[in-house]
């Protein structure tokens, strides 16, 4: 197992980015692009996993580390229950719904 030097070689945060990304592209491609609120909030969300998963990785300590990914979980079921309000809004389907969905409860589950 190679060591872990930088918050980049995580393999939860290049999960959250691969997710954020996939969040990035619904907000350029789906009626989302014309809902501000919303499609700045669902960013907002998916964005800060990665980013509070990077910063407890930066900071002096594992307790510190462990704090930030709690946040980043709790970031996770945001997300989730924003993609609900997508599907509610009709922006996207159930199947987009449910895969991005599984994502990211599988993501909560790597970060536990």
């Amino acid at each position: 197992m190679a060591t872990i030097r930088r918050f980049e070689d995580l393999e939860i945060w290049q999960e959250a980015r691969k997710l954020s990304n996939e969040i990035i592209k619904l907000s350029k491609n789906s009626e989302l692009k014309n809902d501000f609120k919303l499609r700045e909030q669902i960013k907002g969300s998916s964005g800060s996993i990665m980013d509070n998963i990077a910063e407890g990785f930066e900071r002096d300590g594992n307790l510190e580390f462990r704090q930030f990914l709690s946040i980043a979980k709790g970031s996770a079921g945001e997300t989730r229950s924003q993609l609900y309000r997508l599907y509610d809004s009709e922006y996207i389907d159930k199947e987009t719904l449910e895969r991005i969905k599984n994502d990211y409860e599988a993501l909560s589950r790597k970060i536990a």
